[in-house]
């Protein structure tokens, strides 16, 4: 049962079977991005690490899930640009004629990439680099408070695709020019209906007795087009019969000024939003819906090779792309899936998620805890000094749950973990490992005479589906419910900070 599929998990021909379910890769994209077919990408879109974050930490509020990533930048900033070099060379082979990129950085190294993405994609392939104002201020001594992100937006060629968007008036634009309302209330400015120049075609005819040619300037539209106007009302006639009629232009009507290069309109996630999990790093649906507009077409195929807690699939769905994700942590895979779940999207396609023994013995200790989590559908618990090691607790019941990433567990931790179930005034809970010593099953059993139920769950009961849903029964926790009825991560203010739940860790392993 060791290598037996997961039933959450797919292959590469369940992705030509089921084109309408996002992929997601549970990989380095540095080893995944060689293996996707040339130019099969309409647009990219890359949130890598930030330079200036050589080192944070992942905590998903209650559920304390905790992910470090590693300093790959020791060398400094010449390491993190070729870091960043061997990706963008296979995004530029992945991306079709007509593709575009966007790359998300700070200041601290937005100049070098820029450098970088030239080189490759061509200097005269670089559209825009747009600053995204991503939080309202920052307290910083001896400078000025930074408050923007960048995105460096390169197309792959000359044509490429592009749908123009616009953002709304600001409201003192508005009261400066939208001075008048009709006797419906609507707001209405005038506007020119002639233009400098003398046309000698339809334009140029008198119209109404305005003889536009003696004066140097032509009609913007022909006599019949003035007519069907002035019948809408939508032509203001001056008082003095020497004026000249103007355009009424209706403020409902308008699309808005054309995007520019300066986003302000679009917030931070604050610590209430719907959507924020506590990602640090999670940028609003909104910002990516906008690019995604921008860029490409309903039905586009679009791909996040850091795809972190899946804002990009989650636009993608909202707006009718198709997505593919990569990322290399298999919590963020999860909770990918169980985020599209909530939302009614298409269920994704896991491919290359742990599934035997020997890679989940390979995986980071945190990321160990939230696949064990994740399978017996639990939730994460809240780390603290002398928890003695509850890791999580089971859906519904809330029985304890600790996670061993070892084998021959032994008596000692079995009779730790004793004193936290009573502790938490339970009267079961289980342990998890890869395996258990005699002593271990000596220690379960007499707590048991003492009317303390302690279940040892090996981790190969958790795999194949059959053993799963046998193992889950035995737990009490209910099996068969849909993705969309596990809670995601929520955020907590109030949770502790990296350090505390670090040095927790720290203890609960001495």
């Amino acid at each position: 049962m060791a290598d037996e599929a997961l039933g959450f998990l797919g292959t590469q021909a369940e992705i030509a079977e089921h084109p309408e379910r996002p992929p997601v890769y549970c990989n380095d994209n540095a080893d995944r991005l060689p293996k996707l077919p040339d130019e099969s990408v309409d647009l990219c879109y890359l949130d890598p690490p930030f330079f200036s974050n050589r080192f944070y930490e992942v905590i998903w509020g209650d559920e304390a899930e905790v992910r470090s990533f590693e300093d790959r930048w020791s060398g400094g900033i010449a390491v993190y640009i070729e870091w960043m070099r061997e990706r963008m060379v296979e995004i530029h082979r992945l991306l079709k004629p007509t593709g575009s990129l966007y790359l998300h950085c700070d200041p601290h190294a937005s100049h070098y990439l820029k450098v970088m993405m030239d080189e490759i994609f061509g200097q005269a392939n670089f559209r825009n680099e747009v600053v995204w104002k991503r939080t309202s201020a920052h307290s910083s001594a001896h400078r000025y408070g930074p408050v923007h992100d960048v995105l460096l937006f390169y197309s792959k060629g000359d044509r490429f695709m592009w749908n123009q968007q616009y953002q709304g008036y600001d409201d003192f634009y508005v009261g400066q020019f939208y001075t008048h309302t009709d006797d419906n209330g609507r707001r209405w400015r005038r506007s020119d209906l002639t233009g400098a120049g003398v046309r000698h075609g339809e334009t140029g005819k008198p119209w109404r007795g305005i003889d536009v040619t003696a004066k140097g300037r032509h009609w913007f539209v022909p006599p019949a087009e003035l007519d069907q106007l002035d019948a809408d009302g939508k032509i203001h006639w001056p008082r003095k019969s020497e004026g000249v009629p103007m355009l009424k232009r209706y403020f409902d009507e308008q699309a808005g000024v054309p995007l520019q290069d300066v986003w302000t309109d679009i917030k931070p996630l604050h610590n209430l939003a719907k959507e924020r999990l506590g990602y640090p790093t999670q940028k609003p649906e909104s910002l990516l819906e906008r690019i995604l507009r921008s860029s490409s077409n309903p039905g586009d195929t679009v791909l996040d090779p850091f795809c972190g807690c899946g804002t990009t699939l989650a636009a993608a769905f909202k707006t009718g792309r198709r997505a593919i994700g990569i990322d290399i942590s298999p919590t963020a895979c999860n909770l990918m899936r169980r985020r599209l779940a909530k939302l009614g999207a298409p269920r994704p396609i896991l491919i290359d998620m742990p599934r035997r023994l020997d890679e989940l013995r390979a995986l980071k200790p945190f990321e160990f805890q939230n696949w064990i989590i994740d399978r017996i559908s639990g939730r994460q618990a809240n780390r603290k000094s002398g928890d003695m090691g509850i890791d999580g607790w089971t859906f519904f019941l809330g029985d304890p749950v600790q996670i061993k990433q070892s084998d021959h567990v032994g008596r000692n931790v079995i009779d730790n973990f004793e004193t936290a179930v009573r502790r938490a005034h339970k009267v079961r809970g289980f342990v998890v490992a890869f395996s258990f010593s005699r002593g271990a099953h000596e220690e379960v059993a007499r707590v048991k005479a003492e009317g303390l139920q302690l279940r040892l769950i090996r981790v190969a009961e958790l795999l194949g589906d059959r053993d799963r849903e046998l193992t889950m029964r035995r737990m009490g926790i209910q099996v068969g419910f849909d993705d969309a009825d596990a809670p995601l991560p929520t955020y907590d203010s109030t949770r502790r900070s990296a350090e505390e739940l670090i040095a927790s860790d720290v203890a609960a392993a001495g």
